[in-house]
């Protein structure tokens, strides 16, 4: 069954035939005859009247009232969902109006052909989901349960760069490997969710090179399994290591929302302890548990969306700790919709508290001489691009060294994941992996 797990869902002709198979459950559920005869008159007219009528309420209460989300949810997403909601309809008011065995299996094939046909079209926005092993939540062969990790050797290989020092064994494996473990919030107080680790073919050697740290952060809606998902983490640390002699960075990707649709935007409040987890709990949690170079010049931090946003918070609030930093479309600022709401939910009110963490208010009014980074955005992102501009040329202007990357798509995984893989040569030689 690898070979149907492996079928992409955002390229190649699988999108493409649930689109098909999509319409044409579509037009069955549509204009295929039944034995009422008021189906197409009155049934049809109702139920599309009543699919509009919930799309609308959801958008009502998603964008105006519950606003989980600090940003808009795309329009195309709310018609998918629409039409999958009217598939769903139909198929009830086909049952009842044709009781026929035979119509029954096609008509609930037809609504499973749109429902599938929308959440593919809904995928394709935001590449969340590159293949169909992605979808079902199947674990991939490189995944390790943390108690079969090596324990810490007592003689690692150190150097700076560490490929100046390294010579790989001739058993070294041909592929990293996938863990994942709770960080606790010992200082923080702060429940996280499993952290999903990716440790390089050199991790599994003997003697093993003292490796630097990469921690990557998700978006919000978001858990760390995006970025092994939709990300394509380990695809990508694989084949950077494969042409380093093993070498890669270990990445941590931590949980800096606590749950799918919380944001505790990335500072220590009523919200949770945010701050204090990535910049302390985390760092302490790793040092302790994995063999990793403690040096924090060997450790970075990097994000997308909301993930991007908070690194960029890190590095502004925690320099010392994360002087290295990879915002993939992050926000302008941290915020849950609007200004007014941040402030209260977060800070009390009190917009001096805010600007005392907020990294636009620290790059105007300090120097950040000793900090890099990497801006990454979508060239057709038109809701984050704008922000992102911003913040370079505010890093610029607080004495960071940094730049500004444009890549091809938007707001999705297909920017993420290229501009983590393209950036990784970068990181890699900042934080003394690579010459």
């Amino acid at each position: 069954m690898d070979w149907l797990y492996r079928w992409s869902l955002i390229s190649g002709p699988l999108p493409w035939i649930l689109t098909g198979l999509g319409a044409l459950g579509g037009v069955w559920l549509l204009l295929a005859p039944t034995r009422s005869r008021g189906y197409r008159r009155r049934t049809v007219p109702i139920c599309c009247t009543a699919a509009l009528v919930l799309t609308l309420a959801l958008w009502l209460v998603v964008e105006k009232w519950w606003r989980p989300f600090p940003d808009p949810v795309e329009t195309s997403i709310y018609v998918w969902i629409g039409l999958g909601v009217l598939a769903l309809m139909l198929l009830v008011a086909r049952l009842f109006a044709d009781r026929r065995a035979w119509r029954t299996v096609v008509s609930v094939f037809a609504a499973l052909a749109v429902v599938a046909a929308a959440a593919a079209t809904v995928n394709l926005v935001f590449d969340a989901y590159p293949t169909v092993r992605d979808a079902l939540g199947i674990a991939n062969p490189n995944e390790i349960d943390f108690t079969s990790v090596p324990p810490a050797e007592p003689h690692p290989v150190v150097g700076k760069p560490l490929d100046t020092v390294w010579q790989p064994p001739p058993d070294l494996p041909s592929a990293g490997r996938v863990t994942a473990v709770r960080i606790p919030g010992a200082v923080s107080g702060f429940v996280a969710r499993d952290a999903q680790i990716y440790l390089p073919p050199a991790y599994f050697a003997d003697p093993r090179p003292q490796l630097p740290v990469l921690v990557l952060l998700a978006g919000q809606p978001g858990t760390p399994e995006d970025w092994i998902n939709g990300g394509k983490l380990a695809q990508t640390m694989d084949a950077f290591a494969a042409d380093h002699r093993g070498l890669a960075p270990i990445v941590v990707v931590a949980d800096a929302t606590g749950s799918q649709l919380a944001n505790p935007l990335c500072v220590d409040s009523a919200l949770g302890n945010v701050a204090t987890y990535l910049a302390t709990d985390v760092p302490a949690w790793v040092t302790a548990n994995l063999q990793v170079d403690p040096d924090p010049r060997a450790w970075a931090i990097g994000g997308l969306s909301y993930g991007g946003t908070c690194a960029l918070q890190m590095a502004t609030n925690h320099p010392d700790r994360y002087p290295t930093f990879l915002d993939l479309s992050g926000q302008e600022e941290p915020t849950l919709g609007d200004h007014r709401r941040t402030l209260d939910a977060a800070f009390g009110g009190d917009e001096t508290k805010f600007r005392a963490v907020n990294p636009m208010d620290l790059m105007a009014g300090q120097r950040f001489p000793n900090t890099a980074g990497v801006f990454v955005v979508g060239r057709d992102d038109k809701d984050f691009k704008p922000g992102v501009h911003t913040l370079y040329e505010a890093a610029q202007r607080a004495g960071m060294d940094v730049r500004l990357v444009e890549l091809p798509g938007g707001h999705s995984f297909a920017v993420w994941s290229a501009g983590l893989e393209q950036e990784l040569g970068w990181l890699s030689t900042r934080m003394g992996l690579t010459s």
